[in-house]
């Protein structure tokens, strides 16, 4: 048992480890880039209108983002469950590496809609598809504005093509659910293995479940307007965010910036996305012309806000489901065993 044990710690340790390696590395690139001492004084630059207006334009995000899960969901589950449940996912993606709050979110509202875990998960990988497209759809449009980055449109063209050709596999799938499942039910026959069998067959049915939206073009219609939205809604953030500090920027600079950002947080990283969070709008406002050090204030302001939104909606969230703490415990001992699949 105590092998065991230090097994599963030291299996633990290797999944922070590259996070927090590469959270390190941006913290590190910070120090050198940025003049700390002045930090401070590019903070106070913030007032409060430009504050609540960054909070009530989060609170919209959330909002937006809620309404694009449910009609991935298909209506399966309301707005205020999909609200909420995203919240929750955020505030676990605070406290735990590796993206954990996709998996909590989708286990926690997987409980209250009573569908399995693995089925909602698949509309969230829906959502982080879609997600990337309308980065790289944004880079791709603001790049040639930015002086010296030929490079990145081959990048963005790239990823785009990339993530296109994900979803179209995903919607040939969804469409021949049936064949796919045959195909894989052979497969586990053939080879025999009944872990296959009892196992991943199952999860992989659901996982078919889960991608309905994308045989339901009302659905994924609906979906992508309310993404697009929420994206049309993190851009007005990032914008406005970006006056008190660069009275002369251009709207298209807050695009610019949005889609940078989404590409650097992808990347694994410590919880919350520390440091690469920083890193990459510190490094979009570069290509910018903005100062460094009113960049990384720029970066502090517009992560704390958020961190502070998503944990205090996230906090209600448990608390007004006091059934999901015990949910979430559950995921986490599943976690700790490494079976998510029950």
């Amino acid at each position: 048992m105590k092998r065991e044990s230090s097994a599963q710690k030291s299996f633990q340790w290797l999944q922070w480890l590259p996070g927090v390696v590469i959270s390190l590395l941006a913290i590190g690139i910070l120090f050198r880039v940025a003049n700390w001492k002045d930090v401070g004084a590019a903070l106070a630059a913030y007032r409060w209108p430009f504050i609540m207006g960054s909070l009530l334009l989060t609170l919209s995000f959330l909002w937006t983002r809620a309404w694009a899960w449910t009609a991935l969901l298909e209506g399966q589950a309301r707005p205020i469950q999909a609200f909420w449940a995203i919240n929750q996912g955020y505030l676990i993606n605070n406290l735990l590496p590796l993206r954990a709050g996709e998996v909590g979110r989708s286990v926690l509202l997987g409980h209250q809609i009573n569908q399995n875990p693995v089925r909602v998960l698949s509309t969230v990988v829906i959502e982080r598809i879609l997600d990337l497209a309308f980065a790289a759809t944004l880079l791709l449009s603001t790049l040639p504005l930015v002086v010296g980055m030929a490079w990145a449109r081959t990048v963005s063209w790239l990823t785009l093509a990339i993530i296109l050709a994900v979803l179209v596999m995903l919607i040939i799938l969804s469409r021949n659910q049936e064949s796919t499942l045959q195909f894989f039910d052979n497969i586990t026959q053939r080879w025999r293995w009944r872990f296959l069998r009892v196992v991943i067959l199952p999860q992989l049915h659901h996982l078919m479940q889960g991608l309905g939206a994308l045989r339901n073009p009302r659905a994924l219609w609906k979906a992508l307007f309310w993404v697009g939205v929420s994206w049309g809604l993190a851009v007005c953030n990032y914008y406005l965010m970006l006056l008190p500090l660069a009275p002369h920027a251009r709207f298209w600079w807050g695009v610019f910036a949005d889609g940078v950002l989404a590409m650097g947080i992808a990347l694994p990283s410590a919880p919350a996305a520390l440091g690469t969070f920083e890193a990459s709008l510190v490094a979009a406002l570069a290509l910018l012309g903005v100062n460094s050090t009113a960049a990384l204030a720029y970066a502090i302001t517009l992560h704390f806000l958020q961190f502070l939104v998503t944990g205090v909606l996230g906090l209600l969230g448990f608390l007004r489901q006091r059934h999901s703490l015990q949910e979430w415990g559950q995921w986490l001992q599943l976690r700790e065993r490494g079976n998510l699949t029950q």
